[in-house]
């Protein structure tokens, strides 16, 4: 299972999902989980001694609903998945780095920039999977767990929308440089990733280029099951 989705990350036009990340911050990839992949992936939710921990969302007041964060070793496919999408990120967050004329810390292997967060106390890893059932949500946040951040994450459906859930579509909220705030809502299609802003991007301004805060969260779900697979490329103390 975990050479096929690897596979697909590599046939994906990563020039065009580029280009769409620079345009909104985030992008669609084409598939990367078929149905029984993602059922499986989905499945392991129930799998306790594969996390580290449990985060009930309405007792933290992040929302309504629950996350795993997986423990070492991570699952093959989402391990595949994780060393696979880096690489293809990689070049973006150099870019963005160079724009906002900020250190590139991130290094060519997923392994040696995770060495780095082991170094510097981030040591717990952050791919994780979400469930939320009817009336569950995701506050706007950000997924920073440490000094060390990699500035894109990746989000993959694991269920059918419109089919298995209502609601539920994943909001990102921009705040633009004097200006209001742009929110956009994407649908994630069962098996594909969207790749969007872990803390802030370029953006143009008069001065040149500017770093405009991301936030990201969860409609509220109406109906049904909605399940997604996280990954995160820093690790968290």
């Amino acid at each position: 299972m975990s050479e096929a989705p690897a596979q697909r990350v590599d046939e994906a036009d990563w020039a065009a999902i580029t280009e769409e990340i620079g345009e909104h911050g985030s992008a669609l990839t084409p598939m990367l989980l078929d149905p029984a992949e993602c059922a499986e992936v989905a499945g392991l939710y129930d799998e306790a001694e594969r996390f580290r921990s449990t985060v009930d969302m309405a007792r933290h007041r992040f929302g309504s609903g629950q996350y795993r964060y997986f423990r070492e070793p991570l699952p093959a496919p989402v391990a595949a998945l994780r060393e696979a999408l880096y690489p293809r990120l990689l070049p973006i967050a150099r870019d963005w780095a160079a724009r906002l004329r900020r250190p590139a810390p991130w290094p060519d292997s997923l392994a040696e920039w995770l060495d780095r967060c082991h170094a510097a106390g981030q040591s717990d890893p952050t791919p994780l999977l979400l469930r939320y059932r009817a009336g569950d949500w995701n506050a706007l946040h950000r997924d920073l767990y440490g000094e060390l951040v990699f500035p894109l994450q990746v989000v993959i459906g694991l269920d059918v929308p419109g089919a298995d859930y209502t609601g539920g579509e994943f909001l990102t909220v921009e705040q633009r440089p004097r200006a209001q705030s742009r929110g956009t809502s994407v649908v994630l299609p069962q098996g594909h990733g969207l790749v969007f802003t872990t803390r802030d991007r370029p953006v143009r301004s008069a001065r040149g280029w500017s770093a405009a805060p991301v936030r990201h969260g969860v409609s509220t779900v109406r109906s049904g099951l909605r399940r997604t697979l996280g990954l995160v490329f820093h690790d968290a103390a």
